[in-house]
Formats: C-alpha cells, sequence, structure tokens
C-alpha cells in the first residue's frame, strides 16, 4: 500500500504524523511514526522527522510494506463445529476466543484450531488468514463460517461483499427503544481521536446500516434481535451507542454505565445468533443458529 498527498493550506504548520493521522485513517498514529522513523515517508523527496511541520503545497510519499506471512501452527483447541463439508467448516465461537493471530496474539486462535482440525486449510484464501472469510470480536460468540477451499472463499467473499448473507445478533442493551423497531444508518470511521476505537463522528467513514427489534423489555435494558446490512469493525456496538442503547458489558462503548459487573458479565453481552448464506458448490440456502451462551441468559435472568 503507498500513499501519496498535497499539503492544504489547512495542514500547513501541523505536524506531519499529526496530519498524516488525518489523510490516512485507516493507519494508526503509532503506525505512522514508526513508518516516518523508518524513513518510508518523505515530504518533498526528503526524509523527515514525525514532528516536521508541512508548508503548504509540499508532497508526502510514502509507503507500507506488505505483511510478511505468519509462521502458523495447528493447535489441538476445542472447537464446537456446527457444520463442515468439503467447502465450508461452521464454527460456534466461544466470548474469548480471538479469531485470527494478530499482535499480542501470536497463538491460541480460531485458526490455529481451525489448522489443527481442518489439515488441508493452510493457504485458503491468504496465507496471513487462511481460511477467514469475516470475523467475530474476541468478546462476541456465536456463529462464524469459514472457507476449506478458494473456490469456496471467493464465493463467500462475494456473498458478504454484496450484502447478501444474513448475520443476526442477540444484544441485550442498556435502555429501552420506544418503538418496536429501527434503522441506524450512518457511516463508521476511526475515532477522531481515539484510534483504537470506531465512531459514527467521523469525516471519512465507511456507509453502514443496522436494523433491530425489541424482543423483550426488561428492567432498564432490552433484548434486540440486530440484522446487519453492512459488515463494518464493531458495527453493532458503535450503532447501538450511538442511538443510547449501549451493548451491556462493553467498556469501549458503554462507557462506566456497562453494568456488566453487576451482572456477572465479563465481556459484551454480544451474541452472532444466526447466519445465513448460499452454499458455495450446491447454491442451496444454508442457516445456522446458536443459543444464546450461559452467561449471557444468566444476565438475561437478572434483568427480568
Amino acid at each position: 500500500m503507498s500513499f501519496e498527498h498535497r499539503v492544504s493550506p489547512e495542514l500547513a504548520g501541523q505536524r506531519l504524523d499529526a496530519a498524516l493521522a488525518k489523510l490516512e485513517p485507516a493507519l494508526s498514529r503509532a503506525q505512522l511514526r514508526r513508518l516516518i522513523e523508518q524513513g518510508a515517508v518523505t515530504v518533498s523527496g526528503a526524509a523527515v522527522k514525525p514532528a516536521h511541520r508541512l508548508r503548504a503545497g509540499e508532497r508526502i510519499a510514502g509507503a507500507v510494506p506488505e505483511a510478511q506471512p505468519a509462521a502458523l501452527e495447528p493447535e489441538a483447541l476445542p472447537l464446537s463445529i456446527l457444520y463442515q463439508d468439503a467447502d465450508v467448516v461452521v464454527i460456534d465461537k466461544p466470548a474469548g476466543l480471538v479469531v485470527h493471530p494478530a499482535p499480542g496474539h501470536g497463538g491460541g486462535t480460531l485458526v490455529n484450531a481451525l489448522l489443527h482440525h481442518c489439515r488441508d486449510l493452510s493457504g485458503v484464501g491468504g496465507e496471513l488468514r487462511p481460511g477467514i472469510v469475516h470475523r467475530l470480536d474476541k468478546d462476541t460468540s456465536g456463529v462464524l463460517v469459514a472457507a476449506k477451499n478458494d473456490a469456496a472463499h471467493r464465493s463467500l467473499a462475494a456473498q458478504f461483499k454484496a450484502h447478501s448473507v444474513l448475520r443476526e445478533y442477540l444484544a441485550l442493551v442498556r435502555g429501552t427503544p420506544r418503538a418496536a423497531s429501527g434503522s441506524v444508518e450512518a457511516a463508521i470511521g476511526r475515532h477522531p481521536t481515539d484510534r483504537k476505537r470506531m465512531s459514527t463522528r467521523t469525516r471519512r467513514g465507511r456507509a453502514a446500516v443496522t436494523h433491530y427489534s425489541v424482543e423483550e423489555r426488561l428492567r432498564g435494558a432490552s433484548l434486540l434481535r440486530v440484522r446487519l446490512e453492512t459488515g463494518r469493525t464493531h458495527q453493532v456496538r458503535v450503532h447501538l451507542a450511538s442511538i443510547g442503547l449501549a451493548v451491556l458489558g462493553d467498556p469501549v462503548y458503554g462507557g462506566a454505565d456497562a453494568r456488566g459487573a453487576e451482572l456477572g458479565l465479563t465481556r459484551q453481552a454480544l451474541h452472532a445468533a444466526v447466519l445465513g448464506f448460499t452454499h458455495p458448490s450446491t447454491g442451496a440456502p444454508r442457516r445456522f443458529e446458536s443459543p444464546l451462551p450461559p452467561d449471557l441468559v444468566r444476565a438475561l435472568a437478572a434483568l427480568r
């Protein structure tokens, strides 16, 4: 990935790292600082420091090195497999399980477990995330599908891109909406000041649509069924929080009033309950469901 920008009068006088954080929202400020310090970013052809003050008309150019394939090892981790054939494997992912290796999670992931259970998976869809077509956050439980060959990977990826995959979540949220159902249509991008969070208050977000309906009204809370029309990072959590219905137990978007501890929750109360897609080989519609896990069942009972 490479980028090039001409410094506008609005950016003149700003630090290079701060300006680049606005110009390249997909990259964190820490990543950009490292690139600048490594000489991978130049200003009008010269390597400079992150604190370099920009002048109008200067040209910023840089390149992000390609990710290097990780040495992924199969691990005999327990997996709850809902369905498996020569093309796909459908898993009921527990909360706490990271989907694919990343900094801080080099092993013990769903990918490591899949490599053990599906010996022919390595390399499907790329070396970095073999078989992975979509993902769930570490602390979100529920149904997830992985591809077992490249043709299946391409088919599923195309379905996700076309928004034809059925994805329904169950969420315990703070508050009770007045209407029985509703939708949130708001672009999602990096938070303007906290790069680790996503937000609807962004100038460079991607279109996102979430539909919800009330399954049950509780004491100061609600059980919602949420259907995704798009699949942006943290979409359910961000969209619901933006309309005052933060997911319970979510310390990132629920704030101090997350209420996780009093309900015995150690994670956000969000569960991928339904996943439906067209089978890559047969063309038949397939639908898979996962019941609420015990920790969310207990939280729901406490709120009744």
